[in-house]
């Protein structure tokens, strides 16, 4: 305890398969009924980050973080602010660096470890916003950064901050690179790549002397990539370097929150050192479910009356397990930002 077991979702027959569940909702859902307002935040390095706000009048806001090479208007950011609306929460998702359709200023972008920005964001939020309680929501990536930040930060997190979430989380990157290295899983390796040299290229326009893409398409891992680019440009020696500390299972025992992670067990980017199962036993904190079907951020329910996806519900309803506030009565048109 508190590994949850057993998880409460079952796939239709048809949707067992890993991915389909993976590569369906990626290719094909569509969120209606949000509206974002984009807020820019200037950053003290001299770059921004993009905010996203769906907002309904309420006192108890989101913070949402997406995967690699994603945004806020991923299918699942889109489904999980809008179950979170619905349940009257206001939200703010959270584009990384160069993902909000603009490239950002300097040559780093982001990574699976960076909790600077996130925390950036969070006390712009207790500074500026008129909120009483924050909870955060990672996914893939974005759930790697939101897990790290709590983690690391265990005794001085926030007391705004009183609950968090993540879904499908390769807490161990150097098993996730590895598992995804797999001949199995090169379709989506090739999607990756292709994503991530669309971004070099944008960025090599602001930077022809720091980025090169000679032999890129021979590139078929990610740590050939990392190795590359992603290691050199935020200070890591190698990929090994930056896996091992930015990888968030190590920091899961300093978590001082309630936290639920959601990890299919057979999540095609997940290695079996993906589900932290001694630290959830031994942290009451740490809420870990399993589900034994789901992909990676798949959990797909096509029959629900409300269009919600099973992480959507559980997540939602976690979260407001955990808050410190009632719901507000029903949720307004978005309103702009502060």
């Amino acid at each position: 305890m508190p590994v949850v077991e057993p998880s409460a979702y079952r796939p239709s027959l048809l949707l067992r398969h890993p991915h389909l569940q993976t590569v369906i909702p990626s290719l094909f859902r569509k969120v209606a009924g949000v509206r974002y307002v984009r807020q820019r935040l200037e950053l003290s390095d001299g770059d921004f980050v993009d905010l996203d706000w769906s907002r309904c009048g309420a006192a108890r806001l989101v913070l949402l973080c997406h995967g690699l090479e994603s945004s806020a208007r991923s299918g699942y950011i889109r489904g999980m602010v809008r179950a979170l609306n619905r349940r009257g929460w206001d939200c703010v998702a959270l584009n990384f660096r160069g993902c909000s359709g603009v490239p950002n200023r300097l040559l780093r972008t982001y990574h699976s470890g960076d909790t600077a920005d996130v925390a950036t964001v969070i006390q712009h939020i207790i500074a500026h916003c008129p909120h009483r309680e924050l909870v955060l929501v990672g996914f893939s990536l974005g759930g790697n950064v939101v897990l790290k930040y709590l983690g690391e930060r265990s005794r001085a997190v926030p007391a705004f901050i009183t609950a968090a979430a993540a879904v499908s989380v390769p807490t161990d990157l150097a098993g996730s690179a590895g598992q995804l290295a797999r001949p199995g899983n090169r379709i989506y390796m090739r999607r990756f790549l292709r994503k991530l040299r669309r971004k070099l290229e944008e960025k090599r326009a602001l930077f022809p002397d720091d980025i090169h893409l000679d032999g890129y398409d021979g590139m078929t891992t990610f740590h050939e990539f990392d190795d590359r680019y992603t290691a050199p440009y935020h200070g890591f020696a190698d990929a090994a370097e930056y896996w091992a500390r930015s990888s968030s299972r190590q920091f899961l025992p300093g978590l001082r929150r309630p936290t639920l992670l959601i990890n299919a067990a057979d999540d095609p980017f997940l290695s079996p050192s993906c589900f932290p199962r001694p630290e959830a036993a031994e942290n009451p904190q740490f809420f870990l479910e399993i589900p034994g079907r789901g992909g990676h951020v798949g959990f797909i329910r096509f029959f629900h009356p409300r269009g919600e996806y099973y992480h959507e519900e559980r997540v939602a309803a976690f979260l407001g397990e955990h808050s410190r506030l009632s719901p507000d009565a029903g949720c307004n048109p978005p309103r702009n930002p502060v």
